[in-house]
């Protein structure tokens, strides 16, 4: 049995990434990339599914554990009655090959430790064949992928595992490396494990050093960052929402989605955290992972892509893993790429325009690239879809995605306007005005005094909670104190927000869900706007609270277990984090600007 999730710890080096939880074991670990078959696959399953322990004898033993200052470096502390130790876990920046390095370092006393590897590729299903390759060295293989193992201990095969064990004293080391490569390659060359580890401390810490923010919440803001960075995917630019696969929504539950890829909605937020932030660069480089995956025919644009812009996305289940605590089924790849999903246009527009706000040196395809966008959103504007939710029932005329296609409009003409585009700004105007009247017109319900999830409807939906962030109305108007205020009656779940009223997805799954955490983070973002300070900071601190003691937070939090759930650590969720503190921050340091200089990010819009 994998731990809870909020358990484990997040390493990675911007190609791919593992999870450690806190009794010393890896249970997830995807190579040579996070989309690939796992070599560690336990926390959708049970241990011989493949996991790497490491941990005292003792299972007694006290735990503590933080990462290095800003790294990505993680230590855990164990003791025991007969003394301490440290175990340094990490994963080296690539130099032509990928790596996991595990350091016992002994603090006082003598600590009995062990350690068991269990190599499973392809998630679990394959068993590898394992060979010595000299006294320090093994070596696991199994079609495309080989794993090498260098210990400074001598390690033993038993019952198709590699198991060891040894003492550490007082002021010793003893270290393992693992290393990743193609199968029909010869082994790689192990890395230096303190000579790496020097080089991976170095790189977090300069790259923390860029951030720019200093206001209260540093320390979660510089962890939300540095969770973004390390869910980067450093060839291509892209960010994946998540380095897990189907982490249930509902423990036991059958929403179990695939989160290793990248998805369209999350430019705008990502680019203004980076960019707010100071990180200018990996802004670009985002941008130019949106630019080319978004390439293309644009009736072809999808509203997720692979981390490299990879198209075909197709989903299927793995029937040999039980899943988390018994959730059903595994899923790997999303269907949902095939989905309508209207409000990804808006943010494809949004985002391109934020870039240009910020500065960062425009690309000629991109203009051609929204006005081709804008064209055939105009076509299919007023068409059901599937929503910001992707939910997999009947399409509708869903509010958040009607007030998404009015802000690629919006947008479009604001860039025009202001970096002098060529554009039929007269025309956008137009159709503008249409989409804003439709939705005022058919999705505010006066019966109810607010936004409702869909046209016609009475339901509740957090997605609305985006109107006046998006600036699709001002916090004035007494349409978006009422939204509020039917969010707050009817999808709060003790001080959480839930996405919707789970009667609501007409998809055939089972009702039940967690709060989701991005939502939360919108409904602070509103009272913000709507001058309830307290209320803002009140929510903002409860949500903090909910991060695990290394400061992750997963997709959803589940009010009545307590307990995170869904896939983790999620971008959405530090994302959405990173706006919230930043609008804080504005409100006590500066004015909001003027209409013309409007941001996306929240307080920012009037």
């Amino acid at each position: 049995m994998a731990d809870r999730i909020e358990d484990y710890a997040l390493i990675g080096d911007c190609e791919t990434a593992a999870l450690v939880s806190r009794h010393g074991s890896i249970d997830w670990l995807c190579w040579p990339r996070f989309d690939s078959g796992a070599c560690f696959a336990a926390l959708l399953g049970t241990p011989e599914n493949g996991r790497w322990l490491l941990a005292p004898v003792d299972t007694d033993a006290r735990v503590s554990r933080r990462y290095r200052g800003d790294t990505l470096i993680l230590e855990t502390d164990y003791e025991t009655g007969d003394g301490a130790v440290r175990v340094i876990d990490f994963m080296p920046l690539r130099d032509h090959r990928s790596n996991v390095v595990r350091t016992v370092v002994g603090l006082r006393g003598r600590v009995a430790m062990h350690t068991q590897l269990i190599f499973r590729f392809e998630y679990g299903s394959l068993v590898p064949w394992v060979s010595r390759l000299d006294d320090s060295s093994l070596r696991a293989i199994a079609g495309p992928d080989m794993v090498v193992v260098k210990s400074d201990i001598e390690l033993r095969g038993k019952d198709l595992t590699t198991v060891g064990e040894f003492t550490v004293g007082e002021g010793e080391r003893v270290s393992f490396v693992m290393t990743w490569a193609p199968s029909h390659q010869q082994p790689p060359k192990t890395a230096d494990p303190d000579k790496v580890l020097r080089t991976t401390e170095q790189f977090w810490t300069h790259w923390a050093g860029v951030c720019t923010y200093r206001g209260e919440w540093r320390e979660p803001v510089m962890r939300s960052l540095l969770t973004l960075k390390a869910l980067t995917y450093a060839p291509t630019g892209g960010i994946v929402a998540a380095p897990t696969t189907s982490l249930p929504e509902q423990i036991g539950g059958v929403r179990n989605w695939d989160y290793r890829f990248c998805w369209l909605r999350d430019a705008t937020l990502t680019l203004l955290a980076l960019m707010d932030a100071g990180y200018f660069r990996e802004a670009e480089a985002w941008r130019d992972w949106l630019l080319r995956a978004a390439a293309g025919s644009p009736n072809q644009a999808q509203i997720m892509y692979g981390i490299a812009g990879e198209r075909l996305l197709r989903e299927w289940e793995l029937p040999w893993l039980p899943g988390y605590e018994n959730s059903k089924p595994v899923r790997v790849g999303n269907a949902a790429h095939e989905q309508l999903q209207l409000d990804v246009y808006g943010e494809v527009m949004d985002a391109l325009h934020q870039a240009r706000m910020g500065q960062i040196k425009e690309i000629g395809e991109a203009w051609s690239l929204e006005k081709a966008l804008a064209k055939r959103l105009e076509q299919i504007w007023d068409q059901p879809d599937q929503s910001i939710w992707e939910v997999r029932g009947t399409p509708q005329q869903f509010t958040h995605s009607k007030v998404m296609a009015w802000v690629a409009f919006d947008r479009a003409i604001k860039s025009a306007k202001m970096f002098g585009l060529d554009g039929p700004l007269d025309h956008w105007r137009a159709l503008r005005d249409k989409i804003h009247a439709d939705v005022c017109a058919k999705a505010f319900n006066p019966s109810v005094n607010a936004f409702v999830q869909s046209y016609g409807s009475k339901l509740a939906d957090a997605s609305v909670l985006l109107i006046p962030l998006v600036g699709f109305l001002p916090p004035s108007d007494p349409r978006v104190r009422g939204t509020v205020e039917y969010v707050e009656k009817h999808l709060l779940v003790d001080g959480f927000v839930l996405r919707y009223d789970s009667a609501a997805t007409d998809d055939g799954l089972p009702e039940g869900e967690g709060a989701f955490l991005a939502c939360s983070f919108w409904l602070a973002d509103n009272y913000i706007l709507l001058g309830r300070r307290a209320d803002a900071v009140r929510l903002f601190e409860r949500l903090l609270s909910l991060r695990n003691d290394v400061g992750l937070l997963a997709e959803e939090y589940d009010p009545r277990l307590q307990r995170q759930a869904g896939n983790f650590p999620q971008a959405f969720s530090h994302i959405a984090l990173l706006s919230t503190a930043f609008n804080l921050g504005r409100t006590d340091h500066e004015q909001a600007p003027k209409p013309s200089e409007q941001r996306r990010d929240g307080v920012m819009i009037p």
